[in-house]
């Protein structure tokens, strides 16, 4: 489904920084797979890369056996918003909308009917427990609302590919587990493929793979089996064994 051969990434300046080095990726349609690594490691550079918001200086990106960084800015635009969804840490809502004016957002831009995008607004808001705050403003409604809110956005024009950059950094526990336990009830009913990177080991623990990186190359990768609570401990052992500063990873909850 997702495809990178080789990819490196070069920022020029007065001194030339290496974020990535000839990286090899693969994730299957409907795979669920966290990217984890300390700061600075290449991480959200490789999002960005993924997301077309950024381009290789070598390598090859495919979606779908396509290059989709090869077309032209218009259609790479449609590209974009038709077929991949973005969470992110900070929500990334406007607060001059509702939340079901945020949700249907995407649906907007391509020129969808009121009454198509209010049913499909409908839908999403119920199978994410959020039809009581469509018409609040993202000022009156809680952290985790507003990620499920970003979820449903993220959603209502059903990506192939779902990019996460850190869901659960500004939620609690107990929203990061009603978070985690959404993307994967999408990823598995839905087969969106989901990429999403971390910190927190938890949340990594939910992805059917994580893969680690360190100074802009791969590290190492882990498969989760039968049990996710294993899954975690091999997590913290892979985190551990890297190093890294203590900031550079959230706080264990187990």
């Amino acid at each position: 489904m997702l495809k990178l051969t080789k990819v490196s990434k070069v920022y020029e300046g007065k001194v030339a920084y290496r974020a990535l080095t000839d990286i090899d990726l693969e994730v299957e349609k409907g795979e669920f797979v966290a990217i984890m690594g300390p700061s600075g490691s290449g991480k959200t550079t490789l999002l960005n890369i993924i997301s077309t918001n950024d381009q290789p200086t070598t390598g090859n990106v495919e979606m779908e056996g396509k290059n989709p960084l090869n077309l032209k800015k218009n259609a790479l635009a449609k590209f974009r918003r038709n077929q991949l969804g973005f969470i992110f840490q900070d929500f990334n809502l406007l607060h001059t909308l509702t939340v079901e004016e945020n949700i249907v957002l995407p649906l907007t831009l391509d020129g969808t009917s009121v009454r198509e995008m209010k049913n499909r607004a409908d839908q999403i808001a119920e199978s994410l427990g959020i039809s009581s705050i469509m018409n609040k403003r993202t000022t009156e409604i809680s952290g985790g609302q507003m990620q499920r809110a970003a979820i449903a956005r993220a959603m209502i024009h059903e990506p192939k590919l779902l990019l996460a950059d850190e869901p659960t950094g500004n939620l609690d526990s107990k929203s990061s587990q009603d978070v985690m336990n959404m993307l994967v009830s999408i990823n598995q009913k839905e087969q969106t493929s989901l990429l999403m990177v971390t910190h927190d080991a938890q949340a990594a623990s939910y992805s059917d793979r994580v893969i680690f990186i360190q100074d802009g190359k791969l590290h190492s990768e882990i498969h989760r089996g039968e049990s996710r609570q294993a899954f975690f401990h091999k997590i913290i052992d892979m985190l551990s064994l890297m190093g890294g500063n203590g900031n550079d990873f959230s706080s264990v909850r187990p």
